[in-house]
């Protein structure tokens, strides 16, 4: 894509920053966040994006919930890609349940309702949403036609993310929900994983054969140029590689690309300790997500990460030994 006007909400994670990089020397980028430095300086905020990077980048303020001065941004913009929401990675107290839902459905209502009162709305209405939404599953892989869903905190977040999403009627902006699978690149979930393969415990996590569906963060934002370019397509698509991995495999990879020698599994009571630790929860690695994208499999989109060790090996060249290795 080039000389097209983006639209990022909520771009300030590891997902955004690098979307920014991905898009960002070739278009004109505008980042909806709650975050504006007052001197209209962003540039700390993105320690690893170069000047090049955030040439063509604006950032304007939101609060993510209700409809101000940041819906003229939206005019004649080719495409608004909505990741906004609060991180699943917390205990899921009251409060913080509350909050994942409300970030995710509000910022999606608030978009929907903007695109209703401007004229020149985008092209193109991106929402995330996760894989997370299909059951935990080790029988058989799950995809946007016979997925099975269920009725748990998790699966209850995405059904109302992606009702909020639909909801709203945009008869001239089409509209994609992409069911995003763990996102792999040199951030983001990958940190975690790193400081565990320091500390010797880059084993496997529970039992091991719980199903690890898995994207390469390049895919994530190739799909969505070449989405954007396949105009005939809208609706519901899995962002995930079509080759998912059972956890044990994940990390014997991982330990494979980074010439760790050994690493201690953890059991689950282990994990179930640690996550109160350190404040998270043991279903973002117990629960067994086995996804295929078969949408975009039909409609012929071909990934350059198919495979897991190749997308972990392209991560490791570009992240400095010091994250991984204690030498």
């Amino acid at each position: 894509m080039i000389h097209k006007k983006i639209v990022i909400a909520g771009g300030s994670g590891f997902i955004g920053e690098e979307m920014i990089r991905y898009f960002g020397k070739t278009n004109e980028l505008i980042i909806l966040t709650r975050n504006v430095h007052e001197s209209g300086n962003n540039r700390n905020h993105y320690s690893g994006l170069t000047d090049a990077d955030l040439h063509s980048t604006r950032f304007v303020k939101w609060d993510g919930r209700t409809v101000s001065e940041w819906k003229e941004e939206l005019m004649h913009a080719d495409l608004i890609i909505n990741l906004a929401g609060k991180s699943v990675n917390c205990r899921y107290s009251e409060k913080n349940k509350q909050e994942i839902l409300s970030s995710r459905t509000e910022s999606t209502k608030a978009i929907g309702e903007a695109i209703t009162q401007i004229d020149h709305p985008p092209k193109l209405w991106i929402n995330a949403s996760s894989a997370t939404i299909y059951r935990h599953a080790t029988d058989k892989p799950q995809n946007e036609y016979t997925g099975e869903i269920k009725n748990d905190f998790s699966v209850q977040v995405c059904k109302q993310w992606e009702e909020a999403f639909y909801k709203t009627n945009t008869p001239v902006t089409r509209k994609i929900a992409l069911r995003m699978a763990i996102t792999l690149g040199a951030g983001g979930v990958m940190l975690p994983y790193f400081n565990l393969l320091k500390f010797g415990l880059g084993g496997k996590q529970g039992t091991g054969k719980q199903m690890y569906s898995w994207v390469h963060i390049e895919d994530t934002c190739r799909i969505i140029e070449w989405l954007f370019e396949q105009e005939q397509l809208e609706g519901t698509f899995n962002c995930s590689s079509p080759n998912p991995v059972k956890n044990e495999q994940f990390m014997d990879t991982l330990r494979k690309v980074t010439d760790t020698a050994f690493g201690l599994p953890a059991t689950e009571w282990m994990l179930k300790f640690g996550a109160k630790l350190i404040g998270t929860e043991t279903e973002l690695v117990l629960k067994s997500r086995w996804v295929i994208p078969s949408k975009l499999l039909e409609a012929g989109y071909n990934f350059k990460y198919n495979h897991l060790e190749e997308a972990l090996q392209n991560i490791i060249e570009q992240t400095p030994r010091k994250q991984y290795k204690f030498w």
